[in-house]
Order: C-alpha cells, then sequence, then structure tokens
C-alpha cells in the first residue's frame, strides 16, 4: 500500500506548464485518501477557467498508478474552497516573487 509521502512524491511530477511549477508545491493538491491500494485525490486549479483540467487528470492517474501497490485510482476536481496563492509552499512563493 502506497504512503501519502509516496502519492506527494508521484504528484510532484505534475507541473503547471504556464507557471513551470508542481502541483504539490503550487498548494493545488487538497487531499490523498489512500484505502488499501485505491488512492483518491482531490485537486484544484488556480482558476476556474483553466483549461488544463483534464490534462491534469490524466497525469495525476498516470503518476500514481505507477507506485507499487496502487490497485486504482480516482481524481476529483474541486474549486471549494477556491486555491489561493496562501496555499503555495515557501518556494514556490519565493519562486513567484509573492
Amino acid at each position: 500500500m502506497p504512503s501519502v509521502d509516496d502519492v506527494e512524491a508521484a504528484l510532484s511530477n505534475v507541473i503547471d506548464p504556464e507557471l513551470g511549477l508542481d502541483f504539490v508545491e503550487l498548494g493545488l493538491i487538497y487531499g490523498i485518501d489512500i484505502t488499501g491500494g485505491d488512492v483518491h485525490v482531490t485537486f484544484s486549479l488556480t482558476s476556474p477557467g483553466c483549461p488544463i483540467g483534464p490534462q491534469v487528470t490524466e497525469q495525476i492517474e498516470e503518476f500514481v498508478e505507477e507506485l507499487d501497490g496502487v490497485d486504482a485510482v480516482t481524481v476529483e476536481m474541486t474549486f471549494m474552497p477556491p486555491w489561493t496563492p496562501d496555499r503555495m509552499s515557501e518556494d514556490a512563493k519565493f519562486a513567484l516573487g509573492y
């Protein structure tokens, strides 16, 4: 069974093409739930009008499915609560000048 840390490490490969930073650092991963070999990832985008949602969903599935012990991956996009720059890591804030 993968750990939350394993899943976060896999998700660090999901890059926002516009900002060039990964979804974990940007604070766009809202939740990781693991039950046995089933992993559920909840994520958001920087804005509801962002067109990369389907691409991100595919990348999340792809990278998490590669982990040992993962049987199934489900992905959910949410905008509640809305994303704000406060969710970013300190490194991401520095890189983007916040």
